[in-house]
């Protein structure tokens, strides 16, 4: 009969994808999932370089109740809240964030591309450096964790506030691991601060917290890097200044972003990727498509296998 399937025929091409999107779903479904995001809260620590964050119910429930004349059966809550893209938990810088010399990342004009509010590139030029402009290939990335705090520690204990990241620690934590960089990958860097977050916010936002210096920097463009990260409030190690060869702030991210266009990401909690020792995983990084933006708050999470 016309439209049976042939007996011990092949399956056909969209039985064929059915099958292969079955199998991605249940690789999906099988997979532990790590969140790598703390909970923001109004007490949640903040650069002082950011505006500050609040949140304020705008409607409540109270308030919206019979509003629609239906009775009183729908009521309705909504809040207002004022943040920066680069403060959350974590978050990511767009590449127009940072600039060196006037000059953002491809020689554009830093001026010119916030020469007006609406954003980075509204002046006419930079609009591809924004954060609406996040490659859609790095939205699930192959992701590898540097757990740089057990290296020198031993144990899960963070490292001093003091401690600057280099290239050789980054190498040593891999081939601890196990694992190697790749082109292309994100690569998350624990320094072990990510428990003061939330248990000490006020050490945690302090004068002084370990990440990479400008040798892990290099090392982490020479290994191909798109997306770097770690556990603490502004990546790389604080103060964020050098004195040698001469006199910079925030180093660190200018050699990243400005001059080699690698995305930062801020206020990772990686304490259970690092408990788990997963130190390769399918990782997510979905910014908010906002245009223009500077940067977006992420909820950033890990697929690893059971």
């Amino acid at each position: 009969m016309v439209g049976e399937p042939l007996c011990g025929a092949a399956p056909g091409p969209s039985e064929g994808a059915a099958s292969a999107t079955q199998g991605l779903i249940s690789a999906v479904q099988s997979a532990r999932l790590i969140d790598l995001s703390h909970t923001w809260e109004i007490q949640s620590p903040v650069a002082s370089v950011n505006p500050p964050y609040s949140f304020a119910l705008a409607a409540t429930h109270a308030k919206t109740r019979g509003t629609f004349g239906d009775g009183g059966q729908l009521s309705f809550a909504s809040e207002e809240m004022h943040f920066s893209g680069q403060h959350g938990a974590p978050s990511i810088d767009a590449i127009g964030h940072i600039g060196r010399e006037g000059r953002l990342f491809g020689g554009v004009d830093a001026a010119q591309a916030t020469a007006q509010q609406d954003g980075i590139g509204a002046g006419g030029v930079g609009a591809n450096l924004a954060i609406d402009q996040f490659p859609t290939d790095l939205l699930v990335n192959r992701g590898v964790l540097l757990d740089v705090a057990t290296l020198i520690q031993g144990d899960a204990r963070p490292l001093p506030a003091k401690f600057e990241v280099t290239g050789a620690h980054l190498e040593a934590a891999a081939q601890r691991q196990g694992v190697r960089l790749r082109k292309g990958d994100t690569v998350f860097i624990r320094t072990g601060w990510g428990a003061y977050f939330k248990s000490n916010a006020a050490l945690y936002a302090g004068e002084s917290s370990p990440g990479p210096g400008l040798d892990a920097a290099d090392f982490l463009i020479r290994q191909g890097a798109r997306v770097v990260g770690d556990d603490t409030l502004t990546f790389e190690q604080r103060p964020p200044v050098v004195t040698a060869p001469r006199f910079q702030v925030f180093p660190v991210h200018m050699r990243l972003i400005a001059d080699s266009g690698i995305y930062i990401v801020e206020n990772l909690n990686l304490e259970e990727l690092a408990a788990a020792k997963a130190y390769e995983f399918a990782v997510v990084v979905p910014p908010l498509k906002v245009k223009g933006g500077t940067g977006s708050a992420v909820r950033i999470f890990a697929l690893v296998p059971r």
